[in-house]
């Protein structure tokens, strides 16, 4: 019985908060390393990207909910995440017409696309803040939990309680819906085809016939879809603040480069690697092994390697090792 309370635990504060973090943060990472593997730089402003969408999606959801449209059980912000996603691929399209295509047809350097894109990431940090504000918002509505603590005792007998929220549920199943269709669509559309040909050998790709206006459009509507998906999950699950967004692109980068830069696969693995690795270091473990231990004996201390105020240092400590011993990720990026 102390076994499947101590799993209970673990599994309710490790694994399903660090499943459902990890797919938020694959999703984020899937905007980079798309990025990076056909437009060829590093977007800093894609974490204010994912805040954008998120902003816009809330203020749907809020006219929504005034309105007195519901969806009943599940949050009102799936019915608005469609408005925030074609407002950021508006933005997104915008903002490559007026900054990176300059920069583009100058062949520019890639270092020149990321001060730029540094540009964009205060511009849009300013924005959201202006129109949203600065403080904590909650957008959630409908049904809290699918199980809650109270109810899994009751219905298994055990003194640990299972909490699965219904954020966390919408968050893994959403974001196994988009992977899906984006690898779908990568491999199986004519499209798809000609992103992978342009992100392989432009030269050969444009030698082929693929306008590289349209793979470039494409794709940042692609990767706006995915950064408002990735923002409102996060939000959801958590809370939106804008600055919080900013903080994310570091567990987000780390986790593209950490599975390989420009490599899908790379990002989706990456991001449930920095979500077990932060979640893991930041838990305290003493609850678990008072379940394990003999008799009465407790721990002395809380067992827990770092503070929850140090979880973005281990996605840095992570980025460090990765970046000094293996550069190209577990996947050896620089390939859609």
């Amino acid at each position: 019985m102390d076994i499947l309370n101590a799993f209970v635990a673990l599994l309710n504060f490790v694994i399903i908060p660090a499943t459902a973090y990890g797919a938020q943060l694959a999703l984020g990472a899937l905007g980079v390393t798309l990025i990076y593997g056909i437009l060829r730089f590093s977007n800093f402003a894609h974490g204010d990207t994912m805040a954008f969408g998120a902003m816009v999606t809330i203020l749907v959801t809020w006219w929504l909910q005034g309105a007195g449209v519901t969806l009943g059980p599940l949050p009102t912000a799936l019915l608005a995440l469609p408005v925030g996603i074609a407002a950021t691929g508006l933005l997104a399209l915008g903002t490559d017409r007026v900054v990176y295509r300059f920069y583009r047809t100058q062949k520019a350097k890639p270092i020149i696309f990321v001060i730029a894109s540094i540009g964009v990431m205060f511009i849009l940090n300013g924005i959201v803040r202006f129109i949203i504000g600065v403080d904590d918002q909650r957008f959630e509505d409908g049904a809290r939990f699918i199980v809650s603590a109270r109810t899994f005792r009751e219905l298994t007998g055990l003194d640990e309680g299972l909490a699965f929220r219904t954020t966390q549920a919408i968050t893994i199943v959403v974001a196994v819906i988009a992977v899906t269709l984006l690898f779908w669509f990568l491999n199986r559309t004519r499209t798809g085809k000609a992103m992978r040909a342009f992100s392989d050998n432009e030269d050969l790709a444009l030698l082929s016939g693929i306008n590289p206006e349209r793979v470039v459009m494409i794709t940042w509507l692609i990767v706006a879809a995915l950064a408002t998906t990735a923002g409102v999950l996060y939000g959801l699950d958590k809370s939106f603040k804008p600055f919080t967004y900013f903080q994310l692109l570091l567990p987000i980068f780390a986790a593209a480069i950490v599975g390989g830069l420009g490599n899908p696969v790379g990002a989706i693995l990456g991001g449930f690697l920095i979500a077990f690795s932060e979640v893991g270091v930041t838990y305290a473990f003493r609850k678990v092994v008072e379940y394990l231990g003999p008799g009465d004996w407790q721990p002395g201390g809380l067992l827990q390697l770092l503070s929850t105020d140090y979880k973005f240092a281990v996605s840095f400590g992570i980025l460090l090792i990765v970046l000094l011993f293996k550069p190209t990720g577990i996947m050896k990026g620089k390939a859609v």
